[in-house]
């Protein structure tokens, strides 16, 4: 019976042209799609389920099985009697085609539990990859993953916590760290220095920029809160030396003399690197200058407050992404850029600066670094000899959005007289109210409490 109902689908099966293995793909399409054609009938057969078709297979499948079981028998009664007793399996999931009615005088034993056939392994399958695979983004109302290089305490976590509120902030020993942290998907932002109010600018940082392919999203502006920093219990009078950072020693050099410090100090990686220091190491002749949320974090007293030289110590941070912002014109807008030229050096940056100045474009940093893989030109003179220049990259910043047309026809006329020419970034301005005392114990709020952690 089963082999019965499975007839009409063998039929539409067996319609298709038998030879088309001799065929390319093509043809034997087109040979396949002339013989339904001329046959309508059989056209209209052959447009049966796949799961039809498998199901099918499985009854003939079925049918031999029981037969080679039982023995081959000249009474057909007796290979219908055996298949009932053996019901077709479920092929990929799909229940077997439905037999015909027995007759009402014929008793029906219980069917026993159909076995399961796959064919075709689906669950065996690779299953694709998707772009949640490749740890993306977090999706709206997500904490965003931020880089930054330091320690917990550091200032570079509090202008995280500033640029992105409730942040997860991720730590970093090296900024080449933090820039590769957010190329391979680990972070989604980097917050990184760029240039202090004191120190000048951050080199460092602008090498990095200038190798990486990420994109500045942002800009942020934290002032500096400098503390001294030593265990509980530690007197001022006790004190051997002072670790910190190169540049915030320098920034609190004159107050350190005014309170009579004239003590040893050394150079460290980073001042909240420097209080976790003290604290690690027990050091009770030795204080570090750092931020107020170090010493909440590391167990450590305020000897000082505030002695930074100058009120005015503010530290400008960028935010980097992989992707860049669709500039807008609504709002102050900031563009970062980077070229460098083969000619004379004076005239080519002449006429830089003219093509911001006859479109009144507002310029806010200029600096120049050494070319990398260039670092010298030769120049030819007839009385003097040759002389040796250094190659500079310039890098800019000037107050106008890539959607101006000031600044596009600017970059336009630039790019006319260089040789390397380069959108860091075209990104909002910080137009934050600046506090030049704010209160450090603050930061801690922003900041996510599983930041240090990491």
């Amino acid at each position: 019976m089963e082999a019965a109902a499975a007839a009409p689908v063998l039929d539409a099966f067996l319609a298709a042209p038998r030879h088309h293995h001799l065929r390319t793909p093509s043809a034997a399409g087109a040979c396949r799609s002339a013989r339904l054609l001329a046959h309508p009938c059989r056209a209209a057969a052959y447009s049966f389920a796949r799961a039809d078709w498998l199901a099918a297979c499985a009854v003939l499948a079925s049918n031999s099985s029981s037969a080679a079981t039982t023995g081959r028998t000249a009474n057909p009664g007796a290979a219908s009697s055996n298949n009932s007793k053996h019901p077709a399996p479920r092929v990929n999931g799909q229940p077997p085609p439905a037999p015909a009615p027995a007759p009402a005088l014929e008793k029906t034993p219980p069917s026993a539990t159909p076995t399961e056939l796959d064919l075709v392994p689906v669950s065996n399958l690779p299953r694709p990859l998707s772009i949640s695979d490749l740890c993306p983004a977090p999706m709206h109302g997500s904490q965003l993953r931020v880089a930054y290089q330091g320690v917990p305490g550091a200032y570079s976590e509090a202008a995280a916590a500033k640029a992105y509120p409730g942040c997860d902030a991720i730590p970093c020993d090296q900024f080449e760290v933090a820039f590769q942290a957010v190329e391979l998907w680990i972070a989604d932002r980097a917050v990184l220095p760029v240039e202090n109010s004191l120190g000048g600018s951050i080199h460092r940082n602008y090498d990095l920029l200038l190798r990486h392919r990420l994109h500045i999203v942002g800009e942020v502006q934290l002032p500096v809160h400098h503390c001294l920093l030593a265990l509980p219990g530690v007197r001022r009078d006790l004190l051997t030396r002072v670790i910190s950072h190169p540049q915030a020693l320098a920034q609190c050099e004159l107050t350190l003399n005014a309170m009579g410090l004239n003590v040893a100090r050394e150079a460290f990686d980073d001042t909240a690197g420097a209080a976790e220091h003290v604290a690690n190491g027990n050091l009770r002749d030795t204080a570090a200058i750092a931020s107020a949320r170090a010493a909440e974090l590391y167990g450590l007293q305020v000897l000082a407050d505030g002695i930074q030289d100058d009120a005015g110590n503010v530290t400008r941070f960028v935010m980097l992404a992989r992707e860049p912002i669709i500039p807008r014109t609504d709002r102050p807008f900031k563009t970062s850029i980077v070229f460098a030229h083969d000619a004379d050096g004076t005239s080519v940056l002449f006429k830089v600066l003219s093509a911001f100045a006859f479109r009144d474009i507002s310029l806010t940093k200029i600096e120049s670094r050494p070319h990398r893989h260039r670092p010298i030109r030769l120049v030819d003179d007839a009385n003097i000899g040759t002389a040796k220049h250094f190659e500079y990259m310039f890098y800019i910043d000037f107050q106008a959005s890539m959607a101006d047309v000031r600044a596009q026809n600017a970059l336009a006329e630039i790019q006319e007289f260089t040789s390397f020419l380069r959108v860091l970034g075209s990104y909002p301005m910080d137009m934050t109210p600046w506090d030049a005392a704010p209160s450090p114990s603050s930061w801690s709020s922003r900041v996510d409490n599983g930041s240090s952690q990491h």
